[in-house]
């Protein structure tokens, strides 16, 4: 058995002594599954020591590893985990959520301890407060200060939502979508798109087909949820805003089982069906993006399986 195969081998073992069932459908994974899978990215709670120092062991060598600003904390946390994955060869993405900042200095602050912990890029959000904590009441106010270029930051991500924000109108989403591009190709940023977590494949491809019609070609990395039982997504999804989940839910009780036990796989699969269609250039997916709700170990061997299943069938 070639080492690359008998590696996957032994992560898909602990896979297995989970007592989690594979689902026959897997077994034929797509390569356009593998392809996406190659390149994924992944969030934490910087506040979780336990999940930071198992991503630093499990998770392919280069890792996007974005860092939540959990509301209520201090952003100064994040630095540590930072500057954790860097060393253990990840790139670190912390979150700068706008209206959570408390002052200009606090910005200077943060910027400045993160490059100090050799971190790159960030994500970059409005954040979900009603009234700003401070001076800044979108993600584009914070990028148009300039605070993380002087830093040498010039890497980033910005939130994504093809199921809409309940408290924000599409319009306005749309244009200010416009204005960040518009704004990261003046000042030479390299801009991405992360979206928010989604259960069906058809919204994300509808709404990134919208965004390439408008001109808009900076990469986009697809939000999903990783393996995680019914009672969680439904929590993080009511507390997101993701409103077609519960709909579906409630609706389809079989739908909710299949997402439960086969995890986000039946969603790629749609995904990859679009992209290979006769406009899947287009579409230019760059990757997904998972939110780890189950558990960041859950997440990793449900990857790690599948990718065992692509591995055994190259040598059937």
């Amino acid at each position: 058995m070639p080492d690359n195969l008998r590696s996957t081998w032994r992560n898909a073992y602990k896979f297995s002594i989970l007592n989690v069932m594979l689902p026959r459908a897997t077994a034929t994974s797509s390569p356009g599954i593998s392809e996406l899978l190659r390149s994924y990215s992944i969030e934490l709670n910087p506040g979780d020591s336990k999940t930071v120092e198992m991503a630093g062991e499990r998770l392919d060598p280069a890792t996007e590893v974005s860092l939540a600003w959990i509301p209520n904390s201090n952003p100064m946390d994040m630095i540590a985990p930072a500057a954790r994955l860097k060393c253990a060869g990840h790139l670190p993405m912390p979150h700068v959520a706008a209206r959570h900042l408390e002052s200009s200095a606090q910005l200077q602050r943060l910027a400045g301890r993160l490059r100090d912990a050799g971190v790159d890029r960030i994500l970059i959000i409005g954040g979900d407060r009603t009234e700003p904590a401070g001076p800044y009441d979108s993600s584009l106010s914070v990028m148009r200060t300039g605070v993380f270029q002087k830093a040498g930051i010039s890497r980033m991500a910005i939130a994504g939502f093809p199921e809409g924000n309940p408290h924000i109108r599409e319009t306005v989403l749309n244009e200010a979508l416009k204005e960040k591009v518009s704004f990261a190709r003046q000042e030479g940023l390299q801009l991405s798109i992360i979206t928010q977590f989604c259960f069906k494949p058809e919204p994300v491809v509808d709404w990134v087909r919208g965004v390439r019609a408008r001109g808009i070609d900076i990469p986009i990395r697809v939000g999903l949820a990783g393996p995680a039982g019914l009672l969680t997504l439904m929590r993080y999804a009511v507390r997101c805003g993701v409103s077609n989940l519960l709909r579906v839910l409630s609706e389809n009780p079989s739908f909710a089982k299949v997402l439960v036990e086969r995890g986000p796989e039946p969603i790629i699969r749609g995904l990859v069906a679009s992209l290979t269609g006769e406009d899947g250039t287009r579409l230019g997916i760059a990757g997904l993006h998972f939110y780890i709700f189950g558990g960041l170990r859950r997440t990793m061997d449900w990857i790690d399986a599948e990718r065992l299943l692509k591995a055994m069938s190259a040598y059937t």
